[in-house]
């Protein structure tokens, strides 16, 4: 159905917000491509004989007690941030599955190549870590109105930040130059999804790399320890989570 324009400055509006979706689209799939690309060559390709023999060595330790325990040392910070792509590859999954009422064709685009993107995160992790990987965590979302924009965008945002600081913490605890690169690489697809949706929550304002999340003074993003990191997804992860082991930062 073509939309009704009461006005030429209402059309004039329109097609501006359209066009804006399909920048943030497109800059979003380059970003997702530049990804996947990156999983499926070189240093990320789970094949990798380099990632294999990294991965290979690392100890973990299971839990009989219905904790789930990321581990030490880098498998640890691995199994970290794969328990945050789990959560945020749900996440999104629910978002497409059921779409708040609001939901444009742009904005829908815009979070089904996020969570596909989550959804590949959480598939690489899986493969590499292997018999090392921690089991799928159950999620609760109960305090999030699915059917509300501003509930989803605002859960979707503040996973995306919570994630790019998380891996900002994280990377300085890796010991493997591989897994530094590999932390690296995904640490700028989560920005890119973080500085997406806050364009998407106030359009045209400079509230995509805010100072509440920018330093105001050095441009950068904030870094999170584990510990830090976790407090902020706690309320939806059910199974119970431990870093005990995990490497802590140097004060």
């Amino acid at each position: 159905m073509n939309k009704v324009f009461k006005s030429n400055d209402e059309k004039a509006d329109f097609n501006e917000n359209e066009s804006r979706s399909s920048t943030r689209r497109d800059f979003l799939k380059w970003s997702s491509a530049a990804a996947l690309t990156a999983f499926a060559f070189g240093a990320l390709n789970p094949e990798s004989l380099s990632a294999k023999m990294a991965f290979a060595g690392l100890p973990i330790q299971d839990d009989k007690s219905g904790t789930v325990d990321v581990g030490k040392g880098d498998i640890g910070i691995l199994n970290f941030v794969y328990a945050n792509e789990q959560l945020e590859a749900a996440f999104y999954t629910q978002v497409i599955a059921t779409p708040y009422s609001a939901m444009n064709s742009a904005e829908r685009a815009i979070l089904t190549d996020i969570r596909d993107n989550e959804v590949a995160h959480r598939e690489f992790f899986r493969a590499q870590l292997g018999r090392k990987a921690i089991p799928n965590l159950q999620v609760n979302f109960t305090s999030v109105n699915f059917n509300s924009r501003e509930s989803v965008l605002q859960t979707a945002m503040m996973f995306e930040d919570n994630g790019t600081a998380a891996l900002n913490g994280g990377g300085q605890l890796l010991k493997n130059p591989l897994f530094l690169l590999i932390a690296g690489k995904l640490v700028s697809v989560e920005a890119r999804h973080a500085a997406t949706l806050r364009d998407l929550l106030r359009p045209m304002s400079a509230f995509f790399s805010g100072d509440d999340i920018t330093d105001p003074e050095t441009g950068l993003d904030p870094a999170r320890t584990p510990a830090q990191a976790l407090a902020v997804i706690k309320p939806f992860v059910v199974t119970p989570v431990s870093i005990a082991r995990l490497p802590q930062p140097k004060a």
